[in-house]
Parts: C-alpha cells; structure tokens; sequence
C-alpha cells in the first residue's frame, strides 16, 4: 500500500519530535499551534500549509528541507 503524501509528512514530523524527545504538547505550544492540529497533521489528516510546515521545521530546529527529506519518495 502506497502512503500518501499527507501520511509521509506526518511520519516525519513524529519521528524528529521524538528524536527530540518533544510531546506534541512541546511541539504546538513552541509554534503556536493546537495540539489537535498537530496530531491531525501527524497521522495525515490534515494538509499543512507552507507557512504551518515552516512553523514546524523551526520548531524541530531544522530547516525546511530536512524537515521534508523523503517524503514522497517512489519506494515508500
């Protein structure tokens, strides 16, 4: 089964917080976001903008490309 793109994203996104052993309580308080939002975007339900994924990549203290890296691959 093919991820889609959304659920690729918020794999990501879980798997640098918890390298940075941030809760997405951490994580939506620092950029200013809701928890639940957060969440959303993590199990790919939701589509972040440009401007949210940013707000992200800062919070995880990478840049946007890392933050990306990945994420709509041919092999995942």
């Amino acid at each position: 089964m093919k991820l889609t793109l959304a659920v690729q994203f918020g794999m990501r996104v879980k798997y640098l917080r918890l390298q940075r052993k941030m809760s997405q309580e951490d994580l939506a308080l620092e950029i200013n976001i809701s928890k639940n939002y957060l969440s959303d975007v993590e199990c790919g339900r939701r589509n972040p903008t440009l401007k949210v994924m940013n707000k992200i990549a800062k919070g995880l203290k990478v840049d946007l490309a890392t933050l990306l890296l990945g994420v709509g691959n041919k092999n995942k």
